[in-house]
This record gives C-alpha cells, structure tokens and sequence, in this order.
C-alpha cells in the first residue's frame, strides 16, 4: 500500500488524501455500533463507534485482512457535535483498534458525513470501509 500525499500539501490529520494499492478487493457494508447478536449495549457515541469499527475488522478478518488493509473508509454520523465532542474518546478508540501488526496506526483516505438518521433509531455511527487484502497476506 502507497500513501498518496501531494509534496505541497498540508498533511492531514487522522486520515489520507489517498491510498493505492493491490490485492484482492474488499467491500465492507456500512457497520453500526450493535453487537454480532444485533443488540446495542451502550448509547454512548465512542463505545457505539468502538463497536461499530470492531464489526468492520470483523468482516475483515473474513477476507484475511487486518487494519492496515483499510484503504477508505466512510463514516457516518447522526451528530457532529456528538463526533466533535468525542474526539479524544473516538481517537484511543481509533489508535486500539486500527493499530496493525506492524505497530502502527492505519489511516486510510477517510470521509465523515453528518446524516439526518440510520436505519436503527437507536444508530449514531454507520462505518463503511473498503480494504484491499495483499495477495501474500495469507
């Protein structure tokens, strides 16, 4: 995987202006923050991301992938003060779960989107990501 940053550009914050890379390509639906069980345990906005993430890495793994894999993800949110207000929370969140097997943190191009409601009332973040597996991942 290649990070695509123009020489003259501010580096971005969290994320990648863009990712190239080659392997086997993987669509991950968009996650919600409920259990594989389809039940939520919290309505807190970090611990519903934290386990929204934790279902795309699951669907991941599937594949053979880890977190570095990630080359784009969408977030979507129902409120951006809420998205705002969690940053510190959000981003030990991120740093755990998007840390892969070489120690570093993965960040793929990445997009947040304020959406007037999800499909689940109770809903607050929906992830969808796409990952691209390198053929000698396995």
């Amino acid at each position: 995987m290649r990070i695509l940053q123009p020489a003259h550009w501010s580096p971005p914050k969290g994320y990648a202006n863009g990712v190239a890379a080659r392997g086997t390509l993987v669509s991950i639906a968009g996650q919600i923050g409920w259990t594989p069980e389809c039940r939520f345990e919290s309505d807190d906005f970090a611990a519903q991301c934290r386990q929204a993430l934790a279902n795309v890495l699951a669907v991941l793994r599937e594949a053979g992938g880890r977190p570095e894999h990630i080359v784009r993800m969408t977030w979507y949110v129902t409120d951006k003060q809420e998205y705002l207000a969690s940053g510190k929370a959000l981003g030990r969140v991120y740093r755990e779960l998007m840390t892969g097997t070489d120690g570093r943190v993965a960040y793929p191009a990445m997009s947040a989107v304020q959406v007037v409601a999800l499909m689940e009332d109770r809903a607050k973040v929906e992830i969808e990501a796409t990952a691209v597996v390198p053929d000698d991942a396995a």
